[in-house]
């Protein structure tokens, strides 16, 4: 063959390789198989041995890996996740996990390799693959040059199902898990102030108009142990008691108990009574204890003052044990009872969360914040809780088992609540439901999912709009309905 023979022949095998490699992707051949293909050709037309030519007989590197699905050995835009084969017959090829995976969608097949698919599946329409509402009975191309996708039989339900393959979950990152039914473990935050336990104030008080005579060195704020001296009084009217009082002790008379009772209603304290019973000798100032241990709230005495009956003088509280006020929401209420278990939390102390219980409910709603009040005790040997200090108490709500998906499973779009159920070989359907509590990075679902039921936990979005996509293109091509092609 002469040299412009062999050049010619060339440019034809050259023509002819490209010719036949826009259809080789259809078929399964790799473009290093078209290459050593059109070099054999190239050198039985050049005159040379063709097992000379590099690459003729280059071994390609045998895939390794597991097998990750199964496609179609036409190369056609079917997979499966487990062996099949074609309708002629012919299994599905491999695909292992060293091999480039293209997760794209796959060239649209010729009209003759759709027509013969028919056999399996029924090309219903063809859509805009720019998801435009615009569909064709017929192949066409856009205003950009792009294939209209086809619309299979059993692909375009009136739920919004979709159909995703397993090379595109595997892009995607798409998740699922279990609905399970299962006590949620949700906490309820509610604000807390601290307020002193009201069992544990004193108020101290003359029972006799009396002269305050000396006032001990304490103030408010000051810490005092149960029998201080608090002051010492002059009261005329005790005073006269007393007199009476010895008069009887003296002459052992009858009225020895009526008069002992007399000073006790005034406010005496018993250990000044025994003393002047025992001593036969009254006095003058009485002294005033301190009934409790704790801090000072109120001083009001000063000395030489003039108090009357009821006027207080000090006020005392014990601090060991402290209350914790909690307001939680009026529809939280019914959750919760006595005897829950709650953590106490304070700005500024570092050790922790303070464990403690519900000790009681009140019984009323507050007008104006619709929230109601827990009352929690917790203990304060230290004296760190101080009155009207700001808490952040978590409730543990337990309650019966219900059933709960992931957070990530639930589509919020503000005017209704969604998951994803897998159905199951790669097809997903979007189902309104009710929400409740959450937890746990886990949300109850009141109505919509049951248990057992598998929902996709990751990845939703992405499946939510193709559904949402599927289902206005089934509207505009109902069944029963032609699609008209758009000019």
């Amino acid at each position: 063959m002469s040299a412009v023979g062999k050049l010619t022949a060339a440019v034809l095998v050259a023509g002819s390789a490209g010719w036949i490699g826009l259809t080789a992707g259809e078929k399964g051949i790799t473009v290093a198989s078209l290459i050593g293909m059109a070099e054999m050709q190239l050198a039985v037309l050049m005159g040379n041995d063709a097992v000379a030519m590099p690459g003729a007989d280059a071994p390609e590197a045998e895939p390794t890996g597991p097998v990750i699905y199964w496609r179609h050995p036409d190369g056609l835009p079917e997979w499966s996740v487990s062996e099949r084969q074609t309708a002629d017959g012919r299994a599905f090829l491999p695909v292992l996990a060293s091999e480039d995976l293209s997760l794209g969608p796959a060239p649209e097949p010729s009209s003759e390799m759709a027509m013969a698919e028919t056999g399996e599946r029924t090309i219903l329409y063809y859509r805009n693959p720019m998801g435009l509402p615009d569909t064709s009975p017929v192949p066409k191309q856009d205003s950009m040059g792009m294939d209209y996708i086809p619309v299979y039989d059993g692909e375009n339900s009136d739920d919004g199902s979709v159909t995703v393959s397993p090379g595109k979950l595997q892009r995607t990152g798409v998740r699922t898990a279990e609905a399970v039914l299962a006590p949620l473990a949700a906490t309820l935050r509610a604000p807390g102030i601290v307020e002193l336990d009201e069992r544990r104030i004193s108020v101290i008080s003359l029972r006799a108009d009396a002269f305050i005579e000396t006032v001990a060195d304490v103030t408010t704020g000051s810490t005092i142990a149960e029998g201080a001296p608090l002051v010492t009084l002059y009261s005329p009217e005790i005073a006269a008691a007393l007199a009476q009082f010895l008069t009887d002790v003296r002459s052992e008379g009858r009225l020895r108990e009526g008069a002992r009772q007399r000073l006790e209603n005034l406010g005496v304290p018993g250990e000044v009574i025994d003393r002047i019973a025992t001593e036969g000798q009254t006095t003058v100032s009485i002294p005033i204890m301190a009934p409790r241990s704790g801090v000072v709230l109120e001083r009001m005495a000063v000395e030489g003052m003039m108090s009357e009956a009821g006027d207080t003088l000090f006020r005392i509280a014990d601090t060991s044990t402290v209350w914790v006020i909690a307001e939680v929401p009026e529809a939280a209420l019914m959750e919760i009872a006595v005897g829950t278990e709650v953590r106490v939390s304070f700005r500024g102390l570092t050790d922790g969360p303070i464990p403690g219980r519900i000790d009681t409910i009140y019984p009323e709603i507050d007008m104006m914040t619709r929230t109601g009040k827990l009352r929690i005790e917790l203990p304060n040997p230290d004296g760190r809780l101080r009155a009207n200090m700001f808490a952040e108490v978590e409730i543990m709500l337990g309650g019966a088992p219900v059933v709960q998906v992931p957070e990530g499973a639930v589509i919020d779009t503000g005017d209704r609540q969604v998951v994803i159920l897998d159905l199951g070989e790669g097809r997903f359907r979007p189902e309104p439901v009710t929400v409740g509590r959450k937890g746990d990075g886990m949300i109850e679902i009141v109505s919509g999912v049951g248990a057992g039921d598998i929902v996709v936990s990751s990845a939703t979005f992405l499946i939510d709009a193709e559904s949402n996509l599927n289902a206005a293109l089934a509207a505009l091509a109902a069944p029963g309905s032609t699609p008209e092609a758009n000019p």
